[in-house]
């Protein structure tokens, strides 16, 4: 199933690699190192300036998309398991599959629902108790449900304990 990379694909995963290394930070340290002590020699002339501010601004503006092209690749493979997680597990909802297709409104409407959830959560004595987002609503009112019938149990055996 895998498939060989194109070149600017193989180039951004090396330039990636490359740039986020000890020796690429090393480089760049030292560059700015011999660009401040070369400042006598030059005078500090608006030349010796233009070289390092036109040198970072370029560096900056390929590593930008480079960064997003690497970053673009991750978040889609991140997705991807999680995704497979979702849909092979018994409990989770599949409407949590691709969820980064929604609108911002959505995702907020969504997260408050989630705060709900947590809201419910708290008052639960088992840590472990988890709900789907379908589940939710529906696991809560048979809780609460069974946790009645035992209260109408224990008040009913009060009452015959009274009589």
């Amino acid at each position: 199933m895998k498939k060989k990379k194109n070149l600017f694909e193989r180039f951004s995963d090396w330039a990636t690699h490359a740039t986020g290394s000890s020796a690429a930070f090393i480089i760049a340290t030292s560059t700015v190192i011999i660009w401040a002590v070369s400042g006598p020699i030059f005078n500090y002339s608006e030349t010796w300036q233009l070289v390092i501010n036109t040198g970072t601004t370029i560096v900056t503006f390929l590593m930008v998309f480079l960064i997003q092209k690497s970053q673009n690749k991750d978040s889609k493979a991140v997705h991807l398991k999680l995704n497979e997680l979702i849909a092979s597990h018994k409990g989770t909802s599949n409407r949590m599959v691709s969820l980064e297709d929604l609108s911002e409104e959505e995702l907020d409407q969504l997260a408050k629902f989630y705060a709900h959830i947590a809201k419910l959560a708290l008052h639960e004595n088992d840590i472990t108790c988890t709900h789907s987002i379908d589940a939710a609503k529906e696991n809560h009112a048979s809780k609460m449900k069974a946790r009645k019938e035992r209260q109408d149990h224990s008040d009913d055996d009060k009452t015959e304990s009274t009589d």
